[in-house]
């Protein structure tokens, strides 16, 4: 074992914490890794199908919605049976704050509705345990360990870290680097372009609970319905999570005026006039 994978060691196992994250450690600096062409399958559970970037091209293509349904966090399988997916559950749970734990937990539900609803067939294919590890460690940058210890944006270092976490982990290098563009693309949102389904999708999610607005989309908040959003908020209580994340942004714009939040103006703003999510803070 070298220097490497002992520093992933005593990062990733805790014993502050009471979970122990059981390590799979692949010997990834002894053999080199070549790219091989993807199977569709692969490309599509992992979400690497290319979307426009804009959600608003993406929603005007599709046209009018189906109606919406009622869930409950219960109606929605979260892939608690993927040791992967536990592994770095407890590995976030560990180290974000539990408003940005139960952010985490929130986009993962809300995303899931989002997608069924205005891309059904990407949503069909897309692997729930890709799609859990992205939601999880979407944030994973804004970890205290993290986001004052480098210059970097917190979603880039993120996307950068969630990667090598999950490769330790025993997270296939398709996956991991799936979840890793997705992280580090979340803030990007844009008009020109595209993105993977995966990296749209957290975009949505995220937005969707910071902001409760996509500007372009004048029925956003509606795409889910009162009753859900009333059963995930309080499943996964915010505790003023839209205050906590706004003196994160400008926290880190302050320290870091050249962070990749920065893309969004006035996004601090935008995040403290979320009126969607008000009843719940």
């Amino acid at each position: 074992m070298n220097v490497y994978e002992t520093h992933f060691l005593q990062e990733i196992y805790d014993p502050q914490h009471s979970t122990a994250i059981a390590i799979h450690v692949h010997f990834l600096l002894y053999f080199p890794l070549y790219l091989n062409e993807m199977s569709p399958t692969e490309v599509e559970a992992n979400g690497w199908t290319a979307v426009p970037v804009s959600g608003k091209e993406i929603k005007d293509s599709v046209g009018q919605l189906g109606t919406t349904q009622t869930y409950t966090v219960q109606d929605i399988a979260f892939p608690s049976e993927d040791k992967l997916v536990t592994e770095a559950q407890a590995f976030v749970k560990a180290r974000l704050s539990p408003e940005a734990y139960n952010h985490s937990m929130r986009v993962f539900y809300w995303g899931s509705i989002i997608a069924k609803r205005l891309l059904p067939k990407q949503a069909e294919a897309l692997s729930p345990s890709t799609w859990a590890l992205a939601c999880l460690l979407h944030d994973i940058g804004t970890a205290e360990a993290y986001f004052t210890s480098t210059r970097m944006s917190f979603d880039i270092y993120g996307g950068i870290k969630a990667m090598e976490v999950l490769k330790v982990l025993g997270g296939s290098t398709d996956q991991s680097e799936a979840v890793a563009e997705a992280i580090i693309r979340h803030q990007d949102m844009g008009v020109d372009g595209t993105i993977t389904f995966l990296g749209q999708l957290i975009q949505l999610a995220t937005l969707y609970d910071n902001a409760g607005v996509y500007e372009g989309i004048e029925d956003f908040g509606s795409w889910v319905d009162d009753t859900t959003r009333d059963n995930i908020n309080k499943t996964f209580p915010r505790h003023g999570w839209c205050s906590s994340f706004a003196c994160t942004i400008r926290k880190e714009e302050t320290n870091k005026p050249w962070c990749h939040s920065t893309h969004i103006p006035q996004f601090d703003e935008k995040i403290e006039a979320n009126t969607l999510m008000k009843p719940w803070e």
